[in-house]
């Protein structure tokens, strides 16, 4: 095992004072034997394989470095480490860390170097970093960190290096820099900034020599730059400055050859390969620049390799691979690069690109670590898709790589040239063919019936009428690029009309069996409902087959991508956020049940139809969809409209729905929200069968707040998460006249109403959630009978809560 096999090396150290054992290769567990070398002051083991948790033990060691770049540690980053005050060196990027920085690193007020590039690290940038006086280098790169960055961290007189970079959440103004006079190194890369650079910039830091401000949202000119006269490298691509473009071929007083291939031998000499000629490509390039090559085509670069010693590089190409001369050059980019094919005639194109990897001769003794990922967009433009810029030994290269392009026409290209006879002949005959097909259709009356067809649709409707015309243009087409989701009804996709409002269209897949007027007379209905937690729906287009929603665009997706997505896509949301998420989709559902001029039962309260604005509040879509699917209208609903998991237990297996289906429903959610679990993938223990199962038992041996998400840690009010958990369980009981109206749900959430205890228990539940794929354990008969006077207790409660209780009761008992 590697540890013992490591502890027995360095016991002939007498005494130890630092391990270094960087790029060996080295793989197991970090050896827990180091806290019994007291004197160890660094540790490092950069650039190795070394996987497993951080050894809480090493806390007693008074290290000053500990150095753990480019390994596969897992897990969360101890909190156990800021015990270890003496630390000045802190290197952990490049692992696989979890979760949020511990609060307790605000104790670490020795640091000079501190680097987290590469993880996934995240939540907010803590506050306490701005306590660190003494920090020089802060690295921050390629994390799932959510701003906006603290300004205290701008107040560190200190700082020399300061490289942030791939934040998520919020905007943030441009950073006062007046505190930072000693900056050499500034990246702030896609950290969603915006406003125009200060004038000044050059006098707040005079010894600067490297800026990143790509990928932001800065705005106005950039003159105030050529005042910093230290500064070697900059890039400030892909952004909103204001400057000149480049003429286009699409100039009227410009007469330009319209191109129809092309074929470039990236970072090579001129070649004919196949009788094709590839034009050489020999430009250095550098760092983030832009360089036309003829009336052809160019290349731009972001990014620049800092501190790399990289020689000429060559393949290892195999003997039997065909096409060797492309390959034996390639072009690269730290960060991103772009071919422009200039002035190519209109039509479809086949684009071949050829791709090596290419072997650095120094790569070899790190094990070749530099790793590319492609993010290859048609217009050729090829981008890192990997973490940042984190840290590797300065010899490897990374970044996107291409060793050949070749553009080639899907035409024939000396199509198109006829005589003026044959065009004049075919004007003729297709204006023939032209009238005789108008005067059929005038003969039939389609011309006008089709207009009055639609001039009555469009009075039928309450909301909003587009044409397809218009929606098409909105979303480019329904390009792929648009596209921003799939439900059940079919895709969404972003689109932007002309006056800049952003919109979301939900093309439904089938319409049923309605005609288009009962189609319309259906959006009318659900498009009547307004409230601040209903996704508005602004209107429809009906033309043809063609059947599309236009909703208002909620720039944080939906509450399933925030909670459940991947690393990226997760948004760090704090208790109050939480809470307000839960209030939110409780008012929504107690507008449609109960305050609605038309009731409407949503049957299908998830994640994935709750969806967050860019102030991540919560508001409820597809309410009403599923009754554009539903030929009858009755509480017996022999067509199930719903999501396994989530359907309240008598609707899944007895098809019988009433509003409080909804409530059920919102019970999940809610223990969703607080738990960061998903009901349909976690699985505490294999005795138990899901997370209402797990919150059951936790309700009965009274450890209810284990349920909390980790990620919170202890930043959360206890009052507020066990009376949410406790509202989720009422909601959530097997008996559908026990659960609450939503109206007292929100009275619950507010603290204006009580919270009265659960009825069911665990083995009251009698319900598998495998019942949801129609099999039971037990029926429902038996809950609803087991203690009549608890159920007239609860009963009782409900009539308190709301008016509507009475009413209620009598419609389910008629229904029965």
């Amino acid at each position: 095992m590697f540890s013992a096999m490591l502890f027995a090396t360095v016991l002939t150290i007498r005494p130890p004072s630092a391990i270094s054992q960087t790029c060996l290769e080295l793989r197991g567990e970090l050896p827990y034997e180091f806290a019994n070398l007291t004197y160890l002051q660094e540790i490092d083991f950069s650039v190795n394989y070394l996987n497993g948790s951080f050894p809480k033990a090493w806390k007693t060691l008074p290290l000053v470095t500990l150095s753990l770049l480019e390994n596969n540690i897992k897990g969360l980053i101890p909190k156990e480490i800021a015990d270890i005050v003496t630390l000045e060196n802190l290197l952990l990027s490049g692992n696989n860390f979890t979760r949020t920085l511990p609060a307790t690193f605000a104790n670490l007020k020795n640091l000079t170097d501190f680097r987290i590039n590469g993880t996934n690290i995240s939540g907010p940038i803590p506050d306490f970093i701005g306590n660190w006086t003494k920090i020089n280098r802060l690295d921050m790169q390629g994390t799932s960190m959510a701003g906006p960055i603290p300004s205290t961290i701008f107040h560190l007189k200190n700082m020399t290096e300061l490289r942030v970079s791939d934040l998520v959440g919020p905007n943030m103004p441009f950073p006062d820099l007046g505190d930072m006079s000693n900056m050499v190194q500034l990246v702030l890369r896609n950290c969603l900034i915006n406003g125009s650079i200060p004038p000044n910039i050059g006098d707040m830091m005079p010894g600067l020599k490297n800026l990143d401000l790509s990928f932001n949202r800065l705005t106005g000119d950039v003159q105030s730059l050529q005042q910093i006269p230290s500064l070697l490298f900059i890039d400030l691509s892909y952004n909103n400055f204001t400057g000149s473009s480049h003429d286009s071929c699409q100039d009227s007083n410009l007469n330009k050859i319209s191109n129809y291939s092309l074929f470039i031998n990236c970072g090579g000499l001129e070649l004919i390969i196949k009788g094709e000629k590839y034009e050489a490509d020999l430009s250095p390039m550098g760092p983030s620049s832009f360089f036309s090559y003829s009336d052809k085509w160019a290349c731009s670069s972001t990014g620049d390799f800092v501190g790399s010693r990289r020689a000429n590089y060559y393949t290892q190409a195999s003997p039997n691979m065909t096409d060797t001369y492309l390959y034996s050059t390639a072009r690269i980019s730290p960060l991103s690069f772009k071919y422009h094919g200039l002035c190519l005639r209109s039509g479809n194109y086949k684009v071949k690109l050829h791709f090596a990897e290419i072997m650095f001769p120094f790569e070899r003794r790190v094990g070749g670590i530099g790793t590319r990922i492609f993010d290859v967009s048609i217009q050729i433009h090829l981008y890192w898709a990997g973490k940042g810029t984190t840290f590797i030994s300065s010899d490897i290269v990374y970044g996107p790589l291409i060793s050949a392009i070749a553009v080639t026409p899907n035409f024939d290209p000396n199509t198109g040239h006829i005589s003026v006879g044959e065009i004049a002949g075919i004007v003729a005959a297709l204006s023939a063919l032209l009238l005789l097909v108008l005067a059929v259709l005038w003969k039939k009356n389609c011309l006008w019936k089709k207009d009055l067809e639609d001039k009555e649709l469009r009075e039928l409707l309450q909301a909003g009428y587009y044409t397809l015309r218009q929606i098409k243009a909105a979303t480019k087409n329904f390009a792929v690029s648009n596209k921003i989701g799939e439900g059940g009804f079919g895709p969404v996709y972003k689109g932007i009309l002309p006056d800049g409002s952003v919109i979301a269209v939900k093309q439904l897949s089938a319409k049923s069996k309605q005609g288009n007027r009962e189609f319309v007379n259906e959006i009318g209905m659900i498009s009547a409902p307004k409230h601040p937690n209903l996704v508005n729906l602004f209107g429809c287009c009906v033309e043809g087959n063609q059947l599309l929603l236009i909703y208002e665009y909620m720039e944080n997706n939906s509450l399933a991508r925030a909670i459940f997505g991947s690393e990226e896509q997760r948004l760090y949301l704090n208790w109050p956020t939480r809470l307000r998420i839960c209030l939110d989709i409780a008012k929504g559902l107690a507008y449609l049940h109960e305050e609605s001029r038309l009731k409407i039962v949503h049957r299908d309260i998830k994640p994935t139809n709750i969806l967050l604005d860019k102030d991540l509040t919560a508001k409820i879509s597809d309410f009403g969809l599923a009754k554009l699917d539903e030929e009858e209208n009755t509480h017996i609903s022999t067509r199930i409209a719903g999501t396994i998991g989530y359907m309240a237990p008598e609707y899944a297996m007895r098809g019988y729905l009433t509003y409080k289906a909804d409530v059920f429903s919102f019970g999940i959610v809610a223990l969703e929200i607080v738990s960061g679990k998903s009901i349909t993938k976690y699985k505490p223990k294999d005795e138990f069968i899901h997370l209402l199962d797990w919150a059951y038992v936790l309700k009965e041996q009274g450890n209810l707040l284990d349920l909390v998400d980790p990620v919170l840690e202890s930043n959360y009010s206890t009052e507020e998460v066990l009376r949410m958990l406790n509202a989720a369980l009422l909601c959530t009981n097997p008996s559908p006249s026990l659960r609450p109206l939503m109206s007292a749900v929100v009275g619950m959430l507010e603290g204006r109403i009580p919270v009265p205890e659960p009825l069911a228990s665990r083995r009251g539940l009698g319900i598998s959630y495998d019942s949801q794929t129609h099999t039971s354990t037990s029926s429902l008969e038996t809950t609803q009978t087991e203690s009549k006077s608890l159920i007239e207790d609860q009963r009782q409660v409900n009539r308190c809560m709301s008016p509507y209780s009475d009413q209620e009761e009598q419609e389910e008992k008629e229904t029965s």
